[in-house]
């Protein structure tokens, strides 16, 4: 490649058409309602774009808990990429080493192997093998709940659009009601010593749907009274989304695998990790080749593991977090109560993942460009399509949380006068 090429800016236009050829038509065209804007830099809780605007960043799908480029996470890559960024996979490698450790550091106990991967399916993919091959052939997952979309992670998310182009699917996977232990129950007794269940400590795709008090250490004990095995999904609940290191936390539960991701990587690289009980893990403690990749553990990677768990313990970002949230939630409340009465169902959250759902999607996609237009991304739920969620990083200044709360109360004020002007039924 030419210095001229190195050098060359790149226009929204340009860009917008290789999207067309290359990437996705679909995209393009969300882009598109979003103005087309082009994000070029990021740092802490802000992004810019390459025309100079500034957004304050509350989505990314809870990526970005401890913000963008966060120093101490940025000291740990840079410092791997310039003397071992991959390695060779055959030697004992020392990143890896460590970052497991400082995983199972802030585990539940009893949680003390780790498998790396990069993204939140190869996570799922894995915590389900190694269900599998403990003798658990069926899979119970939840309505609503979110797992990825490779073939397997896939059987598991419970939505018809996801699915029906795939299948067939993985076969014996079951889906329930999300909360109800009662029907959890009746399958596990139904088919004892063979049941995997998988799940979420609070749905996020699904619209942030959090569950009663209490269901998720119930579903343990249930789960353990059946000789089943037990999946927690904390991709985008854990890293102190909910206000603890893990949701697992919040009730003492111990899974047999707990699945990480998202923020594991401190907003710089994609890392995900399936980290579980000895007794769970023994499958491929017998056999390291029975499941493998390229890239797990890569100490790039890793350097980005340890860095994280670095800058969340040296900055107290759980506890500012879980304040942040209860400072947040109430304060979206009113003003969603105050402008759109009408169109707002609730709003409800746990910690920084905060849902505000509409009384239909169309407005739920008004809203997020509304927000937009005053400054703020945030995200729609993937399984939850009338609600617009809000993850943002644990480190907003009371500068950041004043803008964000100006902007949403523009948006929803917006938001009446646009939708006012719609034809029934319209969108």
């Amino acid at each position: 490649m030419t210095v001229m090429q190195h050098a060359r800016i790149d226009t929204e236009e340009q860009i917008l058409g290789l999207y067309r050829a290359h990437l996705s038509k679909g995209r393009a065209t969300l882009a598109e309602l979003f103005g087309s804007h082009m994000e070029v830099e990021s740092s802490g809780s802000w992004l810019t774009t390459s025309d100079g605007e500034r957004f304050l960043n509350t989505g990314g799908y809870g990526v970005f808990t401890m913000g963008a480029r966060h120093p101490i996470v940025m000291d740990h890559v840079l410092r791997q990429l310039t003397t071992h960024p991959t390695a060779t996979r055959i030697l004992l490698e020392p990143t890896a080493a460590r970052a497991a450790e400082a995983l199972v550091s802030v585990m539940p106990p009893g949680l003390d192997r780790v498998h790396f991967a990069l993204s939140g399916a190869e996570a799922v993919e894995t915590g389900l093998k190694l269900a599998r091959a403990g003798g658990r052939k069926r899979t119970v997952s939840m309505y609503g709940g979110y797992h990825g979309k490779t073939l397997g992670a896939l059987s598991a998310t419970a939505k018809e659009v996801y699915q029906k182009p795939f299948r067939p699917l993985v076969p014996d996977f079951l889906h329930i009601p999300f909360g109800d232990i009662d029907a959890l129950r009746a399958e596990l007794a139904a088919h004892p010593g063979e049941v995997c269940v998988i799940l979420e400590p609070v749905q996020g795709e699904g619209g942030v749907i959090i569950p009663p008090k209490g269901y998720l250490k119930q579903v343990e004990e249930a789960v353990r009274e059946f000789d089943g095995f037990l999946i927690l999904d904390e991709i985008q609940t854990g890293f102190g989304r909910l206000g603890e290191w893990w949701g697992a936390d919040i009730e003492g539960v111990v899974p047999d695998v707990l699945l990480a991701g998202k923020a594991l990587g401190g907003g710089v690289l994609p890392v995900s990790a399936a980290v579980a009980t000895r007794k769970a893990f023994r499958p491929f403690d017998k056999d390291p080749y029975v499941h493998t990749a390229t890239f797990s553990g890569q100490p790039l990677l890793m350097a980005a593991v340890q860095g994280a768990i670095q800058a969340v313990q040296e900055e107290n970002l759980i506890p500012r977090g879980r304040d942040l949230g209860e400072r947040l939630l109430p304060r979206i409340a009113k003003i969603a109560q105050k402008n759109i009465p009408d169109l707002v169902v609730d709003v409800r959250g746990q910690g920084l993942l905060i849902g505000v759902e509409l009384v239909e999607a169309g407005l739920a996609g008004e809203l997020l460009i509304e927000l937009f237009n005053h400054g703020v991304v945030a995200n729609h739920s993937m399984n939850g399509s009338s609600v617009v969620r809000f993850t943002p990083p644990a480190i907003l200044t009371e500068t950041d949380v004043q803008f964000l709360l100006n902007a949403f109360d523009k948006a929803t004020r917006d938001l009446v006068r646009h939708s006012a002007k719609m034809p029934e039924g319209g969108n």
